[in-house]
C-alpha cells in the first residue's frame, strides 16, 4: 500500500497578506499586476518588472516551504532571465529583492 502524503496547503494567503505585497511592490517602485486568483491562491501568480526590464513572477510558497520561526515568509520569486528562484520572503524582502538585483 502506498502512503498517501499531506497535500500543500495556502491558508497563509490572506487577502491582507496579498494586500501586503502590492503596497510592497508599489513603494519599491515596482510595476506588477496579479492575475486575480487571490480566492484560489494555489493559482494565484504576480508579474513584476524590475528596473531592468526583466520579468519576475511572484507565488505563494506552499505551506511545507514556510519556516515556523518566519511564518511572515510566504512568498517566492523567479526570474527566468537571472534562472533564479528565491527562498520564501517576506512581502519587503520580496519587493527589495527584486528591486536590488543588478543587471
Amino acid at each position: 500500500m502506498r502512503r498517501q502524503l499531506p497535500a500543500a496547503t495556502f491558508a497563509h494567503v490572506t487577502p491582507e497578506r496579498c494586500a501586503q505585497l502590492g503596497r510592497a511592490l508599489t513603494a519599491a517602485g515596482l510595476a506588477w499586476s496579479d492575475n486575480g486568483q487571490q480566492g484560489a491562491p494555489q493559482f494565484l501568480t504576480y508579474t513584476v518588472t524590475d528596473s531592468h526590464g526583466r520579468t519576475w513572477r511572484i507565488s505563494p510558497a506552499t505551506n511545507f516551504q514556510i519556516s515556523p520561526s518566519n511564518p511572515g515568509q510566504i512568498w517566492e520569486a523567479t526570474c527566468p532571465a537571472q534562472m533564479t528562484t528565491t527562498p520564501a520572503l517576506s512581502a519587503c524582502q520580496a519587493a527589495e529583492r527584486i528591486k536590488g538585483t543588478p543587471a
